[in-house]
């Protein structure tokens, strides 16, 4: 690639210089216009296959940056078709260009798409709302250019032929577009930074370059001092190359770094819009009152300016209904936003109402478990008396139904008991029989029962026991407000070991549901982000604990799983049976 752009250079300096050589060496004659118009066509020719190039998929990291040199070079291969017409009648047909020359629209439209691609803004971020209001501005802008061309140079080329009108009518125009450009290379120079800063400021000197270079050329034409291949064409030969080495000068920029947009550069680009389509019925007006212009010059420009302004007129009718479309989504989407803040709002009010009730849970508990002490210690001993058989039964029946409600209270202590995160080996079968202690009463007003299937001689999971207690409670709950027990369903709760991983099933068992499948990842960021606060906290607590989330693709399913990596070093370590203390 780097001895590709060295010949390339290489070519650019010879035929540059070989302009120099010809305007100073060789006198003025029909040999000199046909040297000079042949190297300034290989040089535009080159310059058009340098560009063209960037504008592959391949060589632009941006969907903007390829936009972007798509529009130059197709502004290069108009300069190029300009050149080419030029040629046909100096150096074909031996004959000077006419004067007014058809092929001098095609040099003003080719800065047309070079303008454009500088509107596109390619170092800048932008989403896509902002970037079709802005190019649907800059189309408005862009309408308005090429009305002002036809109204100020097309009526004397066409409609009533006037040459010296004509030429300083273009010259104008040419010289303003020129002078547009090079104000939006500096403007985007000064803006930009790295390697777009100096991309910028390399189309920026070759097209100073090439505007006075121009300048210069037709303050020689007008002084009848010029012809093709005078020392006039050295910096315009020079500024061609020039911009033809932009392309090869871009492989040594890094052109991936970008920003966000400013919006000040929409705004400023949204008053110009404006400015230009109430400009064209005073155009108009201008041109039906002014007596000193010939009836079919004014009667073209009235009707040009009607067309113009119904054209632009549409394109401003889009531009409303993509804003209204925008303003409606905004306005959904602000909402929608207020009601989850309500609904949040809600949510946090509960949460804290059932920590309050989690406080008095806890409290009542230890209350309760002093005399449930006391009780089962006065129950022991009455077992351990010499009573009569049937009385011994009885106390001993008490004694069982003491233990049974210690280990109650002894798993709601664990549940509200507020004690930091502490990973260490968890069997999940006792973590779940714990929660199934504390179930039953929560569902009974659901009318739903429990069913376990859990499987036997599971290797221990690396966890916090109290945080997956919670996370198992909370989504057997969540399953259970989904059913009534009209639907003939229970809650069914399974544990399996596939491979590395061991998973915990919880779904409604019907007949006619069977075992649903598990497709959907939930996550607490991304893009399949649970949808409640409290299921996005078992989403983070499952994720800090290497494990994920998941629930059938069809939402109307109540169902999850649960999927935790199996501890690699569970010989050395005993199970963490915190949870599951006073269980079976």
């Amino acid at each position: 690639m780097r001895a590709s752009n060295q010949f390339w250079k290489s070519l650019l300096i010879s035929l540059a210089l070989g302009q120099v050589a010809v305007s100073l060496l060789i006198p003025r004659s029909p040999t000199l216009t046909i040297v000079s118009d042949l190297i300034q066509g290989a040089l535009l020719l080159i310059a058009t296959a340098a560009f063209l190039p960037r504008a592959a998929r391949s060589r632009s990291t941006t969907f903007h940056a390829r936009l972007f040199w798509i529009l130059m070079t197709a502004g290069m291969v108009l300069w190029l078709a300009y050149q080419a017409m030029w040629n046909y009648f100096e150096v074909i047909q031996l004959q000077d260009v006419p004067d007014p020359f058809m092929g001098d629209v095609v040099l003003f439209l080719h800065l047309v798409p070079m303008i454009a691609a500088l509107a596109v803004l390619p170092h800048l971020q932008g989403d896509e709302r902002d970037e079709r209001i802005r190019m649907l501005d800059f189309s408005l802008l862009l309408t308005w250019w090429i009305f002002i061309y036809v109204y100020l140079v097309i009526p004397w080329q066409t409609v009533q032929i006037d040459e010296p009108t004509y030429s300083a009518n273009f010259n104008f125009a040419y010289l303003t577009e020129k002078l547009v450009l090079l104000l939006g290379l500096a403007v985007l120079a000064y803006c930009s930074e790295g390697g777009w800063r100096q991309l910028y400021g390399q189309l920026l000197g070759g097209s100073a370059l090439y505007a006075s270079s121009s300048y210069v050329a037709n303050w020689a034409i007008g002084h009848k001092s010029y012809y093709s291949g005078s020392i006039y064409d050295i910096p315009l030969s020079v500024s061609i190359a020039w911009i033809a080495a932009v392309p090869a000068l871009a492989d040594n920029y890094d052109l991936t770094e970008s920003k966000s947009a400013k919006p000040i550069l929409g705004i400023w680009i949204t008053r110009l819009s404006m400015l230009a389509l109430l400009s064209l019925p005073w155009v108009a007006l201008y041109s039906e009152f002014d007596s000193a212009q010939p009836h079919p010059v004014k009667r073209f420009r009235t009707i040009v300016s009607l067309v113009t302004l119904v054209v632009m007129g549409i394109m401003v009718f889009w531009r409303q209904r993509l804003l209204g479309a925008e303003l409606s989504s905004v306005l959904d989407q602000s909402r929608r936003s207020f009601e989850d803040l309500k609904a949040l709002q809600e949510r946090l009010i509960q949460s804290e109402k059932l920590a309050s009730l989690g406080q008095l849970v806890g409290g009542a508990a230890h209350e309760i478990n002093n005399p449930l002490t006391a009780m089962l210690g006065y129950s022991d001993l009455l077992t351990a008396s010499n009573l009569p058989p049937e009385e011994r039964q009885q106390a001993h029946m008490i004694s069982e139904q003491v233990r049974r409600t210690k280990a109650l209270v002894s798993s709601l202590l664990t549940f509200v008991r507020p004690t930091p995160p502490k990973l260490g080996m968890v069997d999940v079968n006792s973590v779940l029989r714990t929660g199934l202690r504390l179930l039953p009463s929560q569902l009974e007003e659901h009318g739903v029962e429990v069913r376990h299937e859990l499987a036997s001689s599971l290797p221990p999971v690396l966890a916090d026991s109290n945080q997956l207690l919670h996370v198992c409670l909370h989504l057997a709950g969540q399953i259970a407000a989904q059913l009534d027990s009209g639907t003939n369903s229970d809650l069914c709760v399974r544990t399996c070991q596939v491979g590395n991983t061991l998973l915990v099933d919880f779904f409604a068992e019907a007949p006619f549901l069977g075992s649903p499948s598990f497709d959907l990842v939930l996550a607490s960021e991304g893009e399949h982000r649970a949808s409640t606060l409290s299921l996005n906290a078992c989403c983070r607590i499952i994720e800090e604990h290497g494990g994920r989330l998941l629930r059938p693709s069809n939402l109307t399913i109540p169902a999850f799983r649960l999927e935790l990596t199996i501890a690699s070093n569970s010989s050395s370590s005993e199970p963490n049976r915190a949870a599951a203390h006073g269980g079976k």
